[in-house]
């Protein structure tokens, strides 16, 4: 039998919605094709159907949706939550969103873009800082899990894979997970956010230091945080044996995001022994997908499909 990287067959047919996608501001960012979302085998859902705790009003911005593109296989397959950068901001849906869904898609894997709240979107023109993009974040690993049947997904391999401040995101919710049996009768909650690898591609890490990027900080804390939550959410130091298995890429010529993100991250992992692997590019800019035609850097994918084929055991 094939692997779940190499499985091909036919398709099911899945509903699918329209999206207006939020371009992000202060990185590279591409607008979403219409025929990102008309892909037969996406389908919408919004993250917190019976309420979005924390949201003021009902707009775009105010409800985050998972936007879920099915793996064409007949057994069971891993499954990943895809977080976009934007310096939670926006969040870039093309170039680190549809086309990473598509990537994992011709692995083999279950996808599901997590459009979390950020602070250039909804709340009566205010947007969402902290702790929000997080609950959304855990609680799109919550709701994959909870889906794991139906979706013929293998519930103890769901991943998550983010980029730039998405990077920060997915970091986030690899070194703090969401209380459980938060919220009665609400079983979702009773299950486990804590992914079970983690990939980090040119992410924002710490917080408050001097190659911290200061938008993301700023959108995700605010102007003048407590420097218990700048220490809380600097994710280098949140890192234990807990974190999940982790992937990092970046370059050297990124100045955007200081590879020094990766590096503190990476060696955070090396500490507490955690399995964690690094590539370090000397090409490309900031913002960089899955940076086809890229020298060096171009070879990513194929690193973290190699990855992928060892930690994520089939």
């Amino acid at each position: 039998m094939k692997s779940c990287f190499e499985r091909v067959c036919p398709p099911a047919q899945f509903l699918v919605a329209a999206l207006v996608m939020v371009i992000a501001t202060g990185e590279a960012t591409s607008s979403c094709m219409a025929d990102n979302v008309d892909s037969p085998q996406r389908q919408m859902m919004d993250l917190w159907p019976d309420g979005v705790p924390g949201a003021t009003q009902t707009g775009e911005g105010d409800v985050p949706q998972l936007i879920v593109t099915h793996a064409e296989s007949r057994d069971a397959v891993p499954a990943v939550v895809i977080l976009p950068g934007g310096g939670y901001h926006g969040r870039a849906m093309d170039h680190e969103g549809y086309q990473i869904a598509d990537w994992f898609r011709s692995m083999g894997f279950t996808s599901a873009i997590c459009t979390y709240r950020v602070r250039g979107q909804g709340n009566d023109g205010k947007g969402y800082g902290h702790p929000y993009p997080m609950t959304d974040a855990q609680r799109a690993i919550q709701t994959v899990r909870a889906n794991a049947k139906e979706w013929n997904v293998i519930p103890d391999k769901i991943g998550v894979i983010g980029f730039s401040a998405g990077g920060h995101l997915a970091s986030t919710v690899s070194t703090h997970f969401a209380d459980t049996n938060v919220q009665q009768g609400d079983q979702i909650a009773e299950i486990s956010s804590r992914p079970d690898f983690s990939i980090l591609c040119y992410p924002v890490i710490a917080m408050g230091v001097d190659f911290t990027h200061a938008g993301s900080q700023r959108n995700l804390l605010g102007t003048d945080p407590d420097p218990r939550l700048v220490a809380l959410m600097s994710n280098d130091k949140q890192v234990t044996a807990r974190t999940p298995p982790t992937f990092l890429f970046h370059t050297a010529a990124d100045t955007v995001v200081p590879v020094k993100n990766s590096l503190v991250y990476y060696q955070a992992c090396v500490d507490h022994g955690v399995p964690a692997e690094m590539h370090v590019f000397p090409e490309g800019r900031h913002g960089v997908g899955l940076a086809k035609e890229i020298s060096g850097a171009s070879a990513w994918p194929d690193l973290c499909r190699d990855w992928l084929q060892r930690t994520v055991k089939n």
